[in-house]
């Protein structure tokens, strides 16, 4: 058993222990329970779960968390529309974002995926100079999708 400051009190009965926490009005906490005994703190428990959740926020708070962008096509795009996506998707890279780059295919276009195929893989050459591919593409029904992250 260790009391609130940390000092070691013995081997001592579950009975006694639970006395001692009621004398000191504090909990009787099992820290290590595969221990041989059993490892039992006496502290207050709600202070002890205040702790644990502050440094599981401090923990969560220094955690960057890295966004996915997304990014249409299609198969119909324009010179000036696909060098705009392009350049969104170098302030995406640079600011540390993923990109997701999707484009859909609708009713005829359907019929001919390889046009898409085309847009989309002429789109992540353009973006090749800052970006690395983590997801090649694949198709997804009507859908192509693709994964880009910023080289390092």
């Amino acid at each position: 058993m260790i009391d609130a400051q940390g000092n070691q009190l013995g081997v001592l009965s579950i009975a006694d222990a639970l006395q001692r926490a009621r004398e000191q009005e504090v909990d009787l906490v099992e820290v290590s329970p595969l221990a041989n005994p059993p490892v039992c703190k006496l502290i207050n428990y709600g202070q002890l779960l205040y702790e644990k959740n502050k440094r599981e926020r401090k923990q969560k708070a220094k955690q960057k968390k890295v966004e996915v962008k997304g990014i249409r096509l299609s198969t119909t795009i324009g010179d000036h529309d696909f060098s705009i996506r392009v350049n969104q998707s170098q302030k995406f890279l640079e600011k540390g974002h993923k990109v997701s780059i999707e484009l859909l295919l609708r009713g005829r276009q359907k019929a001919h995926p390889e046009v898409g195929l085309e847009v989309m893989t002429k789109f992540l050459a353009a973006i090749a100079s800052w970006a690395v591919v983590e997801s090649p593409i694949k198709r997804q029904g009507g859908k192509f999708n693709a994964i880009v992250t910023a080289k390092k």
